[in-house]
């Protein structure tokens, strides 16, 4: 965090390079507390403040998650790195981060395991959500640039008496509890059981949906140092996908002649997407002579899905196929993937304590991760249905048909690594991160076609510097590497060379930043430069996949968070220049990655009054987004939106009532919030219209 008052100039200065924007973004949040002096596992210094730390993480606590959506997309209004990337009502969450998209199935920790997040990740049970932002090869053997998010199950507390109720939306309801207990000898042993049910009735036409979620996390204190936990977490989802619009033809189409709750996967035939989740783990930790500590923690996660969707694709009578039709309509697909079952079991065994060599004070944490992945598919239907419309207005048959080959996927990866923080001297720390990974990797499709097995190994380091200013001020450098390993996908006419596998795919990282923790003011800056191999663009035509130059992204990192009696104000902005570089396509040469703002924003304000009422806003701000990965690629304007919430905090013999009430987009803008350009083809999804929320939650 940097220099004190100076920085917080930044962020307004950065607000006048968002005059073009055409709206504006804010959701109702809680600022409170120095979030930053907070530890967060997903750094892999978790004993160590992130205000102490080389590098930039963001944590959102139980407080943050409560205020907003209540899921993993919450991270793209609170911070300036993250964005939307694909992000549909009613399927899983994807975002980016340093304008990176992170990869769903290698970028996700639960409780520092790897696990797949290819489904409705559920945070009723969840007490932080932590984002690493850069390089993470230190901390996963394989996984994308950008970030990675780690979440943080509740576990027993003492004596818990929790629950919710809410309102949102045409008619979503929302009951949750959370009750947690310590009983026997000694309080000894430990109980939390969180569970939720919801009617999920978006202000998105034809999306109406549910969920729910049981779980439940148990701890024992075997003997003093001795700690055994177990937790085990039961979810599914089911609710219609939403589908985004497209180009017609060569044009934007203006926003404000869209209708936000347009749902264009409609049919009378459309199926809802059910995602399903098992998920248990078991941990114990011992604590050893000389403050030293082992630890072994096992996991296994079970997914079961359903994927179905009316998917609006491309326009043959036009010759475009990665667009919709210059008149509003579009082909229409009947896509089915039925009983999808992805499994991820994980084991960690490590030691972690502190030591003194030759002067020098050492954090050293080593150990050993092995992990399995098993992806089981049946058939899948792709099927032409007929021709809509971006107005939801045609109907057309249905073809199930689940006539297309699907992928079989299995994976099993073992990681050693140590990390060790030296401090030097009192001002001066040295920082080292070393993880080495054997991987073996295959795939065969349904027919038992076009079958991969292979194997990579590969050493992934992480260096830092750390200069401590003042006691409040820490100035730092880092340099990392982080690996990718892909198969080119198999996917029919897309590629000429399926099932290939590619080399291993290095990123780079360089950054440098300065930290302020401060009583009433903390801050920070960070300069970083990524480097990530890029693959060839096929356009309309397959084409060998294959290394094509790389994606460079760098760009500048602010944000403060500022306490002045009952105010509250924080802001977080990012800069980002994300070029193709070193393309054998000297149309690519140097242009902008589609889906990436140069500049976001993001600020906040709170006050809290006596008697217990409080008042907040959030403004989110971007700047305007390339459509397709082509030289003079057409743009969606930038915009902003505001959201504005209240919260109450009654207090009554037994315990607090706290009544919260919240509007998301109160101007009710109408703009395109993004632009994924996703299976070859370029997407446009519009901000979500007004939406208001209520809720009252006990703490007895």
């Amino acid at each position: 965090m940097a220099t004190r008052t100076s920085f917080l100039f930044v962020p307004f200065a950065v607000a006048t390079s968002f005059a073009a924007a055409q709206s504006t973004t804010l959701p109702p949040v809680t600022v409170q507390g120095r979030s930053d002096t907070a530890t967060a596992d997903v750094t892999g210094f978790g004993d160590i403040p992130l205000e102490r730390s080389p590098l930039q993480a963001r944590v959102l606590g139980e407080a943050a998650l409560k205020s907003g959506s209540g899921t993993l997309r919450e991270l793209t209004r609170r911070d300036a790195s993250a964005g939307d990337a694909y992000n549909s009502e009613g399927y899983w969450d994807q975002f980016s981060v340093r304008g990176y998209v992170i990869d769903n199935r290698y970028n996700y920790r639960r409780d520092g395991l790897p696990i797949n997040a290819e489904t409705s990740i559920a945070l009723d049970n969840k007490s932080r959500v932590e984002l690493l932002k850069g390089i993470s090869g230190m901390q996963a053997g394989t996984s994308a640039p950008g970030g990675l998010v780690n979440l943080v199950v509740k576990r027993p507390a003492g004596e818990i008496r929790g629950a919710t109720l809410e309102l949102s939306g045409r008619g979503s309801v929302l009951g949750a509890v959370d009750l947690g207990t310590r009983f026997g000898a000694d309080q000894a042993f430990g109980l939390r059981l969180n569970a939720a049910a919801a009617r999920i009735d978006p202000e998105l036409r034809n999306a109406k949906g549910e969920r729910h979620l049981v779980a439940l996390a148990g701890d024992w204190r075997l003997a003093p140092g001795s700690l055994l936990e177990a937790e085990i977490e039961i979810s599914r989802r089911s609710q219609p996908s939403q589908p985004g619009f497209s180009l017609l033809g060569d044009r934007v189409p203006d926003a404000h002649d869209i209708d936000p709750r347009i749902n264009l996967n409609n049919q009378p035939w459309s199926l809802p997407v059910v995602l399903q989740g098992r998920t248990a783990s078991l941990r114990w930790t011992q604590q050893l002579a000389s403050g030293w500590r082992a630890r072994l923690h096992v996991a296994s996660q079970q997914l079961q899905s359903d994927d179905r969707i009316a998917f609006p694709f491309g326009c043959d009578a036009e010759g475009n196929y990665d667009r919709y039709c210059s008149d509003g309509t579009f082909d229409l697909y009947d896509f089915r993937s039925d009983n999808e079952r992805r499994r991820t079991e994980a084991a960690d065994a490590s030691l972690q304590g502190r030591l003194r060599l030759g002067g020098v004070e050492h954090l050293l944490t080593t150990g050993v991760l092995a992990s399995r992945f098993e992806a089981r598919f049946e058939g899948q239907a792709f099927n032409y249905a007929g021709t809509g419309r971006i107005d939801g207005g045609l109907v057309t048959p249905a073809a199930p048909d689940a006539v297309l080959d699907n992928t079989q996927r299995s994976e099993r990866n073992t990681e050693f690594y140590v990390r060790d923080a030296m401090k030097l001297t009192e001002d001066l720390g040295l920082w080292l991160g070393l993880r080495h990974t054997r991987l073996s990797r295959d795939s065969i499709t349904t027919s038992g076609t076009e079958a991969t097995d292979y194997r990579q190994s590969f050493t992934t380091p992480w260096l830092a510097a750390s200069l401590a200013l003042t006691a409040r001020d820490l100035a730092y450098a880092s340099w990392g590497q982080g690996i990718e390993s892909q198969v080119v996908p198999n996917r029919p006419g897309s590629f000429t060379n399926p099932g290939q596998p590619l080399p291993a795919l290095k990123s780079r990282q360089a950054e440098l930043g300065l930290k302020h923790a401060g009583e009433r003011i903390d801050a920070h800056l960070a300069v970083f430069d990524i480097e990530r191999p890029a693959t060839k663009v096929c356009a309309l035509s397959p084409c060998a996949l294959v290394i094509d130059g790389v994606a460079r992204h760098r760009g500048l990192e602010a944000g403060t968070e500022l306490r002045l009696g009952a105010w509250s104000l924080g802001a977080s902005a990012m800069w980002l220049r994300a070029r193709r570089e070193g393309s054998a396509d000297a149309a690519l040469e140097s242009q902008r990655p589609p889906n990436v703002p140069a500049r976001t924003l993001r600020l906040s304000g709170g006050h809290r009054f006596e008697g217990g009422l409080s008042l907040d806003a959030l403004l989110t701000a971007e700047s305007d987004r390339t459509v397709l990965p082509t030289a003079d690629s057409p743009r969606i304007p930038g915009w902003a939106r505001l959201d504005v919430g209240a919260r109450y905090e009654q207090r009554t013999g037994s315990g607090t009532l706290t009544w919260r009430a919240g509007i998301d987009n109160l101007a009710d803008r109408r703009a395109w919030r993004e632009s994924p350009y996703q299976f070859g083809h370029a997407y446009l999804y519009p901000l979500a219209p007004r939406t208001w929320r209520v809720s009252l939650s006990t703490d007895l």
